[in-house]
């Protein structure tokens, strides 16, 4: 029998490898979690579990993959990143915020894309990367 969460709507998350605690706070001024050595300006967040997916999927390190419900301390706007440059109008509802998100929850039970569709994504990514082009600006 497969058990449904489902979650309230405006729940907001992010994916990423790194094992956080309940309470803890994810903060600008780290390193970012993909292809690159810059310090974050900004700490993204999802309104949808599909984005927190890719987030946590193609994160750097060793880490268990991870999604947390978290919640914004402050201010956010629509991740330019995301909604100018590949989906106008936000239909990931991509974030990012200069304030720390606060960690409420861990999504325990989530499936993650096919090794087709993962490995495409990453593929792409790569090709970029050989370009110059970073996953976040």
């Amino acid at each position: 029998m497969s058990e449904k969460i489902v979650f309230s709507r405006g729940s907001f998350f992010h994916g990423t490898k790194a094992d956080l605690k309940i309470g803890d706070l994810i903060v600008t001024g780290k390193k970012k979690n993909y292809n690159d050595d810059r310090k974050s300006e900004y700490v993204y967040f999802a309104g949808t579990l599909d984005a927190a997916i890719w987030g946590a999927e193609l994160a750097e390190g060793e880490g268990e993959e991870r999604i947390y419900v978290v919640e914004p301390t402050g201010d956010f706007e629509d991740d330019p990143n995301v909604t100018d440059k590949k989906f106008p109008g936000n239909p990931t509802k991509s974030y990012r915020s200069k304030q720390p998100l606060k960690i409420v929850a861990e999504v325990i039970k989530w499936e993650g894309h096919s090794p087709d569709i993962l490995n495409n994504m990453l593929e792409n990514l790569r090709k970029l990367s050989e370009q110059g082009i970073k996953a976040i600006d």
